[in-house]
């Protein structure tokens, strides 16, 4: 058994990939539109992944779009999506530069959460050994739920 990848739907797949890609910086692997099903999917990998997901190597994160509207909340959800990620504090200030709000803070140098335009908590952790405390990451507060 080998781990393939997570699905997500998503009611607005422009702001989806303003997320997954432009933000978190993942990478689309491939794209299908069906247009009998009337659903768009797009797998994206990290950039780390890519290589290995071009070879079915590596799990991917699947976007799910269907073309009629549906409401995704209540029994769709479940717990986050986690990534290793080199600099944490790198990385959270990227996001925050992005527009993303940091709803955990990684005060302590090694997790933080945000959330997908669709309220999906995305854990990330620091890769290797947890960074000192730095400001502002170490006084910020959380905001929302993660």
């Amino acid at each position: 058994m080998r781990y393939l990848h997570t699905m997500v739907r998503v009611s607005d797949i422009d702001a989806a990939l303003g997320f997954y890609r432009d933000a978190l910086g993942m990478e689309v692997v491939r794209r299908s539109d069906n247009e009998a099903g009337r659903y768009t999917l797009v797998f994206l990998a990290a950039p780390d992944d890519v290589e290995a997901a071009r070879d079915a190597k590596a799990p991917l994160i699947e976007l799910t779009y269907n073309w009629d509207p549906e409401d995704y909340t209540g029994g769709r959800n479940f717990g986050h999506l986690a990534y290793e990620v080199d600099d944490i504090y790198a990385t959270c200030a990227r996001l925050q530069k992005a527009g993303i709000t940091i709803n955990r803070p990684p005060r302590d140098g090694n997790m933080a959460f945000v959330r997908s335009p669709e309220g999906i908590s995305i854990e990330l952790l620091q890769k290797g050994e947890r960074k000192a405390p730095e400001e502002p990451w170490a006084s910020m507060p959380n905001t929302g739920t993660w």
